[in-house]
């Protein structure tokens, strides 16, 4: 059982999460935007000192400042239709019996409801989801993960004075697990961003959440880790470099607030690791370098855009140093360079081992991951590496766009769609209207294959999800599904059906 648990009430199984980590920068536009939210912040709070404790440690002015900051978000979900054939097994639902091995001990599979194409039996009471949210202006704007958000029809902001409002989703990044809301308000409280680049090791932090739905509830630790990879986001080029601590968080602080002693905000509160489903010692947050480039972008343009590096990367380690005769078991290794990519045209290799970024240390892939993708295409980066065990270079790369990257691809790729049985086209302006989806790969025709053998899926079906993770592009589809060992379930809708539908086949 993965002991890591995402902070939501939606559901109260246990989730097994599934990452293909890419190498990705984020961005928006090559300009910067004069109005981010930083600035807006600083012009309206001031300059702010940092608060210098001689004596015993006092959380009441952090609690102070951050306590109004911190919202209550209430989602409701629509019931999700469903047929059910045999209710023994735990929502086990419709899978040929085969295939229930491949799932049936696999907490990630345990939340679906599996359904056949035409049955209509529907749950009748809505889901209630219940987090927490940070404010970041005065006019309304509110971040929390997007886990908590996604897919709700109607969502509620309650603030730290109880007044009540409807919100709107601004947009969401799956990859960062944040999303940005917006009431119509005008003079909130806010909290003000923090650095957390700077945030060390052992300082004192804060958390304000709604935990179990206990309003404003604040709870105090310290910085265990920084940089953690937990492997907990679901969604493809996920970027994980969270914050560690041992402050008390629980469900319902999902989205909340983790602020130093002056207050200012540097983490969103998003996961745990328990064996118990509560508290036991470890949380995670989403520092808030990562939150300032996502919030603003999302503000800006309603969605971040991603830029490559275009390099495979994994963390070093004593047999790496070993092989390649290097004196360090930290760092970055390259594994391999795409071609055209930013890092090949700015002169990395396979086997380099880059030890910093932009002046920054970069002991793992999760921190370096980190401090690219606060950047945007056609921003320059400053890699620091060695090569050939002792060398040390120092080199210039300016991050390209998505579009501009050629993608490594493993040469049995192109036979997996062949040994499915499946043609797959991605969905146009056209067909997102028709189906109502934003993202998502149509089935154009299915020959003989494992799809057409092993479910009842039929040619206009578009698969949106593959075990959990978004597809957007074939690439996602062939990586999402090379990843996954064992079963694979596909969801999805057809055209004029409001019902997503999940197919179920092994490998």
């Amino acid at each position: 059982m993965n002991p890591f648990k995402k902070i939501d009430l939606k559901r109260n199984k246990h989730y097994l999460f599934i990452i293909l980590l890419l190498f990705q920068g984020c961005q928006a536009q090559d300009k910067k935007p004069e109005n981010d939210i930083e600035e807006i912040q600083k012009n309206a709070i001031g300059i702010t000192n940092k608060v210098a404790f001689t004596g015993n440690v006092d959380f009441k002015m952090a609690a102070k400042i951050a306590t109004p900051g911190v919202v209550h978000i209430k989602c409701s979900f629509k019931p999700q239709s469903r047929q059910y054939e045999n209710e023994d097994e735990d929502g086990f639902y419709n899978i040929p019996d085969p295939f229930k091995d491949f799932f049936k001990e696999d907490p990630f599979f345990s939340p679906f409801k599996f359904q056949i194409p035409g049955s209509q039996k529907q749950d009748s009471e809505p889901i209630i989801g219940s987090g927490s949210g940070v404010v970041l202006t005065t006019d309304g704007y509110i971040v929390t993960n997007n886990h908590l958000v996604k897919g709700a029809d109607q969502i509620n902001i309650t603030l730290f004075d109880g007044r009540s409002y409807s919100a709107k989703i601004i947009g969401t990044d799956p990859q960062t697990d944040l999303a940005l809301l917006k009431i119509d308000e005008k003079k909130l409280s806010f909290i003000q961003f923090g650095d957390s680049d700077t945030i060390e090791v052992g300082e004192w932090v804060v958390a304000v959440g709604n935990p179990f739905n206990l309003a404003s509830t604040v709870t105090a630790g310290i910085v265990s880790a920084k940089a953690r990879n937990i492997n907990i986001l679901q969604d493809q080029g996920a970027i994980e470099s969270f914050i560690q601590t041992d402050a008390a968080v629980n469900p319902g602080n999902s989205g909340g607030a983790l602020v130093t002693l002056e207050g200012k905000l540097i983490g969103i509160n998003t996961a745990i690791a328990t064996p118990t489903g509560v508290y036991a010692g470890y949380a995670f947050a989403i520092p808030v370098d990562i939150v300032k480039k996502v919030s603003n972008d999302l503000m800006h343009f309603g969605f971040v855009q991603r830029g490559f590096l275009g390099i495979s990367i994994r963390d070093m380690n004593s047999d790496i140093a070993k092989e390649i005769k290097i004196d360090r078991a930290n760092g970055v290794y390259v594994d391999s360079v795409s071609v055209n990519g930013a890092a090949k045209e700015a002169g990395v290799k396979a086997k380099d081992v880059i030890i910093s970024v932009d002046n920054i240390d970069t002991f793992t892939s999760s921190k370096l991951q980190e401090i690219v993708m606060r950047k945007r295409p056609g921003d320059k980066v400053k890699i620091v590496l060695i090569r050939n065990g002792n060398e040390k270079k120092e080199l210039i790369a300016t991050l390209k766009k998505l579009e501009q990257e050629v993608k490594i691809v493993k040469k049995e790729n192109p036979y997996l769609l062949k040994d499915l049985g499946v043609e797959l086209v991605e969905i146009n302006k056209e067909d997102q209207k028709k189906y109502k989806l934003k993202n998502g790969l149509k089935v154009t025709k299915l020959f003989d294959g494992k799809l057409k053998r092993n479910t009842n899926i039929r040619e206009g079906f578009v698969i949106t999800r593959v075990n959990n993770l978004d597809v957007y592009s074939i690439m996602d589809f062939i990586k999402a599904v090379k990843v996954q060992q064992g079963g694979i379930i596909l969801e999805g809708k057809y055209a004029g059906d409001p019902t997503f539908y999940y197919y179920a086949f092994g490998l």
